[in-house]
């Protein structure tokens, strides 16, 4: 099974940028679809993008499409999510998942990260 450690989740001011880094060890990433969720307080899971590397494939939630931006590098073994014009009510706690071969957003996501928290202030 693949282990997977999120950074990058910070305090910005609305309008601002962050770039979330996972950094996967134990198995290559190219034979993933890894996945980018998360969870705000007293809200469920929410997917966010996708991207099979081994195809490119990506997938975004219609709602960040035009801010966030995934992307791997497979000698690193780490996937990105770069997320622009941040609002308040993207403050949640993020989360890197892997969901071994081709995925979708609903496939069996069953490796995740701790989670990093990004708190977004008016």
């Amino acid at each position: 099974q693949v282990q997977l450690v999120e950074s990058g989740g910070g305090l910005v001011q609305a309008g601002g940028s962050l770039r979330l880094s996972c950094a996967a060890s134990g198995r290559p990433i190219s034979t993933y679809t890894m996945g980018w969720f998360r969870q705000a307080p007293g809200k469920g899971r929410q997917f966010l993008a996708l991207l099979r590397l081994n195809d490119g494939i990506t997938n975004l939630r219609d709602s960040v499409k035009a801010r966030f931006t995934i992307s791997g590098d497979n000698a690193k073994n780490t996937v990105f999510l770069q997320m622009n014009s941040l609002e308040p009510e993207d403050t949640a706690v993020y989360y890197c998942a892997a969901c071994l071969g081709s995925c979708s957003r609903y496939g069996l996501y069953d490796s995740w990260g701790q989670g990093t928290q990004v708190t977004v202030s008016s």
